[in-house]
């Protein structure tokens, strides 16, 4: 496969950053995309609404689904799987984006922000996969892509916000689960990771994150489009970094994603240097 051309995708937190890249690099290849997410309204701290997002599908030549959707909530995500089989008769592809983040430590952590980023992160991946899975497993090239890190239990990332780290890794902890059990069924079960912090609004959440050292969503999007044009039987069970992905695909001039070519670039979380040398050579 080399494209995405009438596939359709369910993504979560697509409304804005890097869900709606990744959208809108699917959208430009013909693709059909459910925008998966809560925000039915504008905020005024935060840009881009579902409505907004679809539009943007659609202008850039896919066909996009908007589908309020929390997916804490069992009935909401069935509910939107539902409206996006209707809509388009199938799903090929779920990505896992949507995410919570809270970088404290456990002093500073109030039991509400835990209880929402283990919600959203570990348990709505695993929901959004179980409700997506009766109908990845007829489609022809059946993904699932979540954004999250290769497992890592170095307590130096463990130690500063011990509930994020739960909860990512609780991501990545379902993907090595269901790569495991539907791997040989035909299901493509990957992680995306970046190797850097990307500009999103996210940011605002990590304090002293400068976003000219940053690169944009659009890194994470073609490291995302290459993965979900793979063939399904032959790639599944792994924990990839978006810069390493696109590198195999030829990729040499990075400093097209780079919010400020001339600015060095901040690491991202979870990416221990032997490691991500590692993925960088393969």
């Amino acid at each position: 496969m080399s494209d995405l051309r009438g596939k359709t995708l369910f993504i979560t937190g697509a409304s804005r950053g890097i869900g709606l890249a990744i959208a809108l690099r699917a959208a430009r290849d013909g693709a059909n995309v459910a925008i998966a997410a809560k925000s039915g309204v504008p905020n005024p701290k935060l840009p881009g609404t579902i409505h907004s997002a679809a539009a943007a599908v659609d202008a850039a030549g896919g066909q996009g689904l908007a589908l309020q959707c929390d997916i804490r909530e069992e009935d909401q995500v069935q509910a939107a799987v539902a409206a996006t089989v209707e809509r388009f008769g199938r799903i090929d592809i779920l990505v896992n984006n949507a995410s919570a983040i809270w970088l404290r430590g456990a002093l500073d952590t109030p039991m509400k922000r835990f209880d929402l980023m283990q919600q959203v992160n570990a348990r709505g991946t695993f929901l959004c996969s179980q409700a997506c899975l009766p109908h990845l497993l007829d489609s022809a090239n059946p993904h699932i892509l979540t954004l999250a890190p290769p497992p890592n239990l170095d307590p130096k990332w463990w130690g500063p916000h011990t509930g994020y780290t739960l909860a990512k890794m609780g991501m990545s902890f379902v993907t090595l689960g269901l790569a495991a059990e539907f791997g040989s069924r035909g299901v493509a079960v990957n992680a995306l990771w970046p190797r850097t912090v990307i500009a999103t609004d996210a940011l605002k959440m990590i304090p002293g994150t400068e976003p000219a050292k940053c690169r944009t969503p659009e890194i994470m999007a073609d490291a995302a489009h290459a993965v979900l044009s793979r063939d399904s039987w032959r790639f599944s069970g792994n924990f990839l970094i978006d810069e390493a992905v696109l590198r195999e695909k030829g990729v040499t001039d990075f400093d097209q994603y780079a919010v400020d070519p001339s600015q060095p670039l901040l690491p991202d979380l979870f990416l221990d240097e032997p490691e991500l040398e590692e993925a960088l050579r393969r």
